[in-house]
């Protein structure tokens, strides 16, 4: 007897009958890109007239960065070092959060955490964005990414556009796009 693989269901001139539009709306960050700017940043730090003779020093743990040094002002030059490094490898700063600073002796150490993925908050407010915009799509949160289905292409794309012009704290990519 013949083994009888399924493909899904029945196509008609190539295209599937039931298969709607849809996108993953997704906020990552390219690890290997952070890492890059870390580095950029402790090669620029080397290399500063304003940090010479100071112990000053920028790490990536696992999910956040820590910038340490003496002063509080130096902390955030570190950080405005990292940023530039960060945005000229294309990567969103609105992903790193500073959080809390530690004081240990003469020295000061900040924080950063990386965004990764959409917290509940924010893929809910992304929903209602959706919703009270009226375009005819259906969006469901599947974990820390939203899953878009609509019946038009085009009113998808008109969500992707809404979605990156709003300003909800935190970068978004696109992905998964399927016709």
């Amino acid at each position: 007897m013949d083994s009888f693989a399924y493909n899904g269901p029945i196509t008609f001139n190539g295209k599937k009958e039931n298969a709607m539009p849809s996108f993953d709306i997704v906020s990552e960050i390219d690890m290997n890109q952070a890492k890059n700017a870390v580095e950029n940043a402790k090669r620029e730090l080397e290399t500063r007239f304003d940090f010479r003779g100071v112990d000053a020093k920028i790490e990536l743990n696992k999910d956040h960065i820590e910038l340490t040094a003496e002063a509080d002002q130096q902390v955030m030059q570190l950080f405005d070092i990292f940023a530039t490094k960060a945005s000229k490898l294309q990567l969103d700063v609105s992903s790193f959060k500073i959080e809390k600073e530690d004081r240990h002796g003469k020295f000061i150490t900040r924080h950063i955490t990386i965004k990764q993925g959409i917290d509940k908050e924010i893929a809910k407010k992304v929903v209602k964005l959706v919703k009270d915009s009226g375009i005819k799509v259906q969006v469901a949160i599947q974990g820390e990414e939203l899953r878009v289905t609509g019946k038009k292409r085009d009113d998808l794309q008109e969500v992707m556009q809404l979605v990156r012009t709003s300003d909800l704290g935190q970068p978004f990519q696109f992905k998964n796009f399927r016709d």
